[in-house]
C-alpha cells in the first residue's frame, strides 16, 4: 500500500517571488536551448528539481521528499506558471503521487513528503519519474518538464539528508491521465430495470488549486441522440480516489434495450463557476470496445450486476444535442 505523509503548506513562502517592476528583465524567458542534460537524455533544459530521497528498511518503502524546483520554463502569458509535480515508480503508473499547485512562480518550494511501497529486492529495477506540470484551470495542463532517477538501490545506501539535483528535460506529454471509474450494470427483463451502481473512481485528474477535485458521477440515459433522463451521485469533497457504492436506476422496456446506451461523466463540482467535467465513458450496444463488452455482458447475465473497470476519455458533453423524448 501507498500512502501520503502529511506536510505543512508552504504556500507563504511564494509570495516575495509575485512582485515584480515594470521593465524587469525575466531571464528565465532568454534562456539559451541545450546544455547540460543531467540524465543524457535530449531535450531542453526546463529548470532544475531538488529531492530527498532514502529507504525506510524497516517498512520497505522508497521515501521521496520533493523539495523545490528553480528556474522553470514560463507557461502563461504573464512570463509565470503554476507549477505542480506528479511522481511515478515505474514501470507502474496506477500508483502516483501529486503535490499542490503554486501559483504564478517559476521557483516553488513544495516541501511534500511520499512513500512507495517497494521491496528491496525489486529496487534495481524501478525508476523513479517526476513530471512537472503548469496547472490550468479550463484546459489540458502544460508538461514544463521530466526527470527520470535510475540506480535506486545506490540511494539505498545513504541517510536520504543530503539533497539531489536533476536538471528537467523537455518532454513528450503524456497521454491525458482522466483517471479510471468502477461501476456495474445489472439489467432486469421482466421489470424492464436498469441499474448502473458507481463504485469507486481511481487516480481522478485534479481539477483544483489544491491538487484535488470534488467528484461526482452523472448518468445520462441516450436513445436516437436524446438524453431522456439523468441520475447523479452524491459529491465527494477533495480526493482524487472517491468511493460511492451508489446505484443509479433507469426504467428501460425490454424492447428498446437495444436503442439505448448510458453515457457516464465524472464531474468536478464548483460551488462558484461552472462544474467541469473531469472525464467519460460510454456503454451500450452501439459503444466502442470496453463500453460495449460491459454491456454485451450484461444482457447475457440478467439480474446480475457486472462490474468493469472504464479508462475516462476527453468527450464533451456536446454529443448530447438534444433533451426530452419517450421510450415507447
Amino acid at each position: 500500500m501507498t500512502h501520503q505523509l502529511s506536510s505543512p503548506d508552504f504556500h507563504g513562502e511564494e509570495k516575495s517571488e509575485q512582485v515584480t517592476s515594470i521593465g524587469q528583465i525575466k531571464p528565465e524567458l532568454y534562456r539559451l536551448r541545450g546544455g547540460d542534460q543531467g540524465e543524457g537524455k535530449t531535450g531542453d533544459n526546463c529548470g532544475k528539481i531538488s529531492f530527498l530521497l532514502r529507504y525506510a528498511f524497516n517498512t520497505e518503502q522508497l521515501v521521496v521528499k520533493i523539495l523545490k524546483a528553480v528556474d522553470l520554463a514560463a507557461k502563461d502569458a504573464n512570463g509565470f506558471s503554476d507549477p505542480y509535480v506528479k511522481i511515478y515508480l515505474l514501470p507502474d503508473r496506477k500508483k502516483k503521487f501529486q503535490t499542490k499547485v503554486h501559483r504564478k512562480t517559476l521557483n516553488p518550494i513544495f516541501n511534500e513528503t511520499f512513500q512507495f511501497g517497494v521491496p528491496l529486492a525489486e529496487l534495481h529495477s524501478r525508476k523513479l519519474h517526476f513530471s512537472v506540470y503548469d496547472f490550468d484551470r479550463f484546459s489540458r495542463h502544460d508538461l514544463i518538464g521530466q526527470v527520470v532517477v535510475d540506480n535506486l538501490l545506490d540511494f539505498s545506501e545513504g541517510t536520504g539528508e543530503k539533497p539531489v539535483w536533476r536538471d528537467i528535460v523537455e518532454g513528450t506529454a503524456e497521454k491525458a491521465d482522466l483517471g479510471e471509474l468502477n461501476f456495474s450494470l445489472c439489467y432486469l427483463p421482466t421489470a424492464g430495470r436498469l441499474t448502473a451502481t458507481v463504485i469507486k473512481a481511481t487516480n481522478l485528474k485534479a481539477m483544483d488549486l489544491t491538487g484535488f477535485s470534488d467528484p461526482y458521477v452523472k448518468a445520462s440515459l441516450i436513445c436516437d441522440g436524446r438524453r431522456l433522463k439523468k441520475r447523479k451521485t452524491s459529491i465527494k469533497k477533495n480526493t482524487l480516489n472517491p468511493t460511492y457504492n451508489e446505484a443509479l436506476v433507469f426504467d428501460i422496456p425490454h424492447e428498446d434495450i437495444d436503442r439505448v446506451s448510458i453515457i457516464i461523466a465524472v464531474m468536478d463540482y464548483d460551488c462558484i463557476g461552472h462544474n467541469e467535467v473531469i472525464g467519460m465513458c460510454r456503454v451500450g450496444s452501439d459503444a466502442e470496445g470496453p463500453g460495449r463488452e460491459h454491456w454485451t455482458a450484461m444482457l447475457a447475465n440478467p439480474r446480475k450486476p457486472i462490474d468493469h473497470w472504464h479508462q475516462l476519455v476527453e468527450i464533451t458533453l456536446n454529443k448530447m444535442t438534444r433533451t426530452g423524448g419517450t421510450l415507447s
